[in-house]
């Protein structure tokens, strides 16, 4: 009935409105994915600054700092540009094998005073010395393939999804290499890149391992769903454990979450399951770098016990 001395129709009932705002809408998202939420712009912000700092560095040399960590690239044959010596330091075996070393393979051998070199290394622990890398040459998504047939083993990838400290990356580097893996993918924003950080903690092997830079890392996930890996994200609160799922049987993408946060949604929906590593009562998780060497040494060892290595 038309409420008198107005020209609105009828208004007895809502027409189903109410019913419509009773009706729920998912669960609550986390508070860092909720554009308006204040963790959210935090986030945004912290990354911000965080490529801003990596576009502030992009010109900027990389120099691996330090008489052990310079030895031990050299000996790994990191590919070296420059070798400082600071003026008047104190001549050990570690200075005298760093130079002999740049020595044989061609690089230039400067001394510097000991300020620049401060300079040069941010002023980080050199012990009067430090060694200039080139930038790194990352490889596409497509060669790891390449790598993995021309290889005749059963493909290995490890991706990386918004792992942003170097050592970690440079770690987790280290133990693909170690493992078998054929390549590592790493995300074209909000992850950490090959620094002098990641070379020294990679021990070398980044000169021996391709890794590749992908534009879109659930686009590529998926892509190389398409083409028959499987895809498995590593997640303390993963859906299957470890042993129940056959790592040895498939080829194989893992893929480790960010140091926080862990996977992000969507990388989280591409994986066909999420993996979790028993541990003892009252620890909650592995760093990301022990975890993938954790993992990546299991499927390394289910692999030889089947013949796949």
């Amino acid at each position: 009935m038309r409420k008198p001395g107005t020209k609105k129709g009828q208004v007895v009932g809502s027409g189903g409105q109410r019913r419509k705002g009773l009706e729920g809408k998912g669960p609550t998202p986390k508070a860092e994915d909720r554009p308006n939420h204040k963790a959210y712009k935090m986030a945004n912000a912290a990354n911000r600054r965080q490529e801003a700092a990596r576009a502030k560095k992009a010109d900027r040399p990389e120099l691996i700092a330090g008489r052990n960590p310079v030895v031990e690239a050299l000996r790994a044959d990191v590919p070296g540009v420059a070798l400082y010596v600071a003026l008047n330091i104190d001549v050990d075996d570690r200075v005298n094998e760093a130079v002999r070393l740049a020595g044989d393979k061609g690089i230039s051998i400067l001394e510097i005073p000991r300020e620049e070199l401060d300079r040069k290394t941010g002023r980080a622990m050199h012990q009067g010395l430090g060694l200039q890398v080139p930038p790194f040459e990352y490889a596409h998504p497509d060669d790891l393939m390449t790598v993995a047939r021309d290889s005749g083993d059963t493909p290995l990838f490890v991706a990386l999804d918004g792992v942003t400290d170097p050592r970690n990356l440079g770690a987790v580097i280290r133990s693909a290499a170690a493992f078998g893996a054929q390549g590592v993918l790493l995300p074209e924003r909000r992850s950490a890149g090959m620094t002098a950080v990641a070379w020294r903690t990679s021990a070398g092997t980044a000169a021996k391992l391709p890794i590749a830079v992908a534009t879109n890392l659930t686009r590529q996930l998926k892509a190389w769903a398409e083409q028959g890996l499987m895809i498995v994200g590593l997640d303390a609160d993963g859906s299957v454990d470890i042993d129940e799922l056959d790592l040895a049987a498939d080829p194989l993408v893992v893929v480790l979450g960010s140091e926080g946060r862990g996977l992000s949604r969507l990388v989280r929906e591409t994986c066909d399951a999420t993996v979790s590593i028993p541990m003892a009562a009252g620890v909650e998780s592995l760093n990301a770098s022990v975890a993938a060497g954790v993992l990546l040494a299991e499927v390394a060892r289910r692999r030889r016990i089947a013949g796949r290595i």
